[in-house]
């Protein structure tokens, strides 16, 4: 059976020969580039299914790469570096990573992390389950209380059109809340649904600060939120007006 594109992003060519030959092996289709400006040719050219980024390249850094990649595709990023610090991971998972692998690392880890990342991109593809959800989950750009999430510029406009600054790890915190609108979601689960294949710690507090900020950014008041609620002891809900625009 016919496995997904992957794009490995690295200038370590003896690297990229290991990681080729083992995920061929595997049944995945190889798409290579060594810099910054190879990778945006590439993916003017073919839309791979995942996409494997080291963050230290010749041409470009690769966090400034991976919003030049998020502005051309919606395919998961695993970034893969020698970076090792947690700052390195939280700001690589803020800037839009689906996962972080530090370097070295075991062939099958990695194979691992292709398949949980890949599962959880097709989980979102699918309509929601219910079926008054279903239009927000086929929706390109989503409507809530004078605001718009476009979910393929990865952008919140407010009522005047002016675009929010919001992260792209805010932006997809956000965008599941919205998909979800008048249920709760465990921190557990916003994590699962924004970091796919990270490592949930229940005392990890990056879903509340972001939580903190998006409030911030929408105006909405953290003394007695209207579209961001909080629900003690178990996470957040969306209670907003949610509506598919197109």
């Amino acid at each position: 059976m016919h496995k997904a594109t992957v794009l490995t992003i690295d200038d370590d060519r003896d690297l990229q020969i290991v990681m080729r030959t083992y995920l061929e092996n595997q049944g995945y289709q190889l798409m290579t580039a060594f810099s910054g400006a190879e990778t945006l040719t590439k993916l003017d050219a073919a839309q791979p299914d995942i996409i494997l980024l080291d963050l230290m390249l010749p041409d470009n850094d690769g966090l400034t790469l991976l919003t030049a990649i998020r502005a051309k595709t919606r395919a998961p990023v695993i970034v893969v570096s020698g970076k090792n610090e947690t700052a390195d991971k939280i700001v690589g998972l803020e800037m839009g990573a689906d996962d972080y692998l530090t370097k070295p690392f075991e062939m099958r880890e990695l194979s691992a992390r292709i398949k949980a990342v890949l599962r959880r991109a097709a989980g979102e593809e699918k309509p929601a389950d219910n079926d008054k959800d279903a239009p927000l989950a086929k929706a390109k750009r989503l409507g809530f209380n004078g605001w718009i999430l476009d979910r393929q510029q990865y952008q919140l406009f407010d009522s005047g059109n002016a675009p929010s600054d919001l992260t792209t790890g805010e932006f997809k915190l956000l965008e599941a809340l919205v998909m979800a609108p008048n249920r709760v979601l465990s921190r557990e689960q916003l994590f699962e649904l924004t970091r796919a294949g990270g490592k949930f710690d229940a005392y990890d507090r990056v879903i509340d600060t972001q939580v903190a900020r998006i409030r911030k950014k929408l105006n909405d008041d953290p003394a007695s939120p209207a579209l961001i609620k909080t629900v003690r002891g178990v996470g957040y809900m969306f209670c907003g007006e949610a509506k598919a625009i197109d």
